[in-house]
């Protein structure tokens, strides 16, 4: 499926996800958390955990959901609330000043007021998932956003102990952006009624799915083009980040350029800012690039054969769109 023909179906459920958040905060109009939340949430983004929601349940419970959509949609933004708020938190701790090419809420509204809309998006999709799906999502939901909070302290650890071990990157990547990710596409099936090998495949799917966004967006974060990542190149460097291109790069390259690369790690952000051509050509020479684009490639063939067990639909071949989009998207 091309990327003209994906985005073409996804369309219509995005613009239904869309509606329906406005709805759920359609109550809070005229406040200063409606403010920072319209900015949030509906300022950009590809509504890429609910949409795998809609999809999953979908795929796992076939013509007999569609009665039932009205809730899935809204079980479905439960994961569009938690992703803006872990957003909303993580630019309050990042100090960032931009996202998606504009200013931060934090820029525009201080920490105070965009910490508590994140805590609210937090609780109300909370209170979502077990009021639509019950104990059992309400499960899965806790335990991905306590994986989330883990990934980041472990990721804090990675940064000052400068592991560089892609064991140590996958850990966090797997809570951090997987475990989100791998919910959305369980809770589906769950509110479908589905069994517990159409959960194992979407799971699979899932986590791969994960992992290789990130280690797309990690490539982007280097090779990207600022005007459409919204970021300047080389930003996870700056801010002493080790990613998947990184480390590969470190296993192979000699003593020497390590040693240098490793020292820099330890210079102010002005400082490593100034040594992002070095390290983008240390990284290449290295194949450092190449490397990590090969494993982002290899997970998604393990997402994609996840879904054999499903026959052919329009769902399915939605996930396997998304899954190749993937590896192809600029931003």
């Amino acid at each position: 499926m091309d990327r003209e023909t994906l985005l073409a179906n996804l369309k219509p459920v995005a613009g239904r996800i869309d509606q329906v958040m406005r709805d759920d905060l359609a109550t809070l109009e005229g406040s200063l958390l409606s403010e920072v939340l319209e900015h949030a949430i509906f300022n950009g983004g590809k509504r890429v955990r609910p949409l795998l929601t809609v999809l999953a349940a979908r795929l796992a419970g076939g013509p007999a959901i569609k009665d039932r959509e009205a809730e899935i949609y809204r079980l479905a933004m439960v994961f569009e609330y938690l992703h803006a708020a872990s957003l909303l938190h993580d630019d309050v701790i990042d100090r960032a000043e931009q996202r998606r090419g504009q200013d931060t809420a934090n820029r525009i509204w201080g920490n105070t007021p965009v910490i508590l809309a994140g805590d609210y998006l937090h609780a109300r999709a909370m209170l979502l998932a077990g009021e639509i799906g019950g104990v059992e999502c309400l499960e899965l939901v806790g335990r991905a956003t306590a994986n989330m909070v883990e990934a980041e302290f472990l990721q804090m650890k990675n940064a000052e102990e400068r592991d560089g071990s892609a064991e140590r990157y996958f850990a966090v990547l797997q809570g951090k952006t997987a475990a989100l990710i791998i919910a959305a596409c369980e809770v589906g099936v769950i509110i479908a009624g589905g069994d517990a090998i159409q959960q194992a495949a979407l799971r699979l799917y899932g986590t791969n799915l994960g992992l290789a966004f990130q280690v797309v967006d990690d490539l982007l974060d280097y090779l990207g083009d600022p005007g459409k990542t919204g970021k300047v190149v080389g930003n996870d460097f700056v801010e002493g980040k080790i990613t998947l291109p990184l480390i590969h790069a470190l296993e192979k390259v000699d003593s020497k350029d390590r040693i240098r690369c490793l020292a820099l790690l330890e210079k102010t952000p002005e400082e490593r800012a100034a040594g992002i051509p070095w390290i983008q050509s240390m990284i290449k020479g290295s194949g450092g690039f190449e490397s990590a684009r090969k494993q982002a490639e290899e997970m998604i063939a393990q997402a994609t054969a996840a879904l054999h067990i499903f026959a052919d639909s329009p769902e399915k071949n939605i996930l396997v769109g998304l899954a190749g989009y993937v590896l192809t998207r600029e931003k």
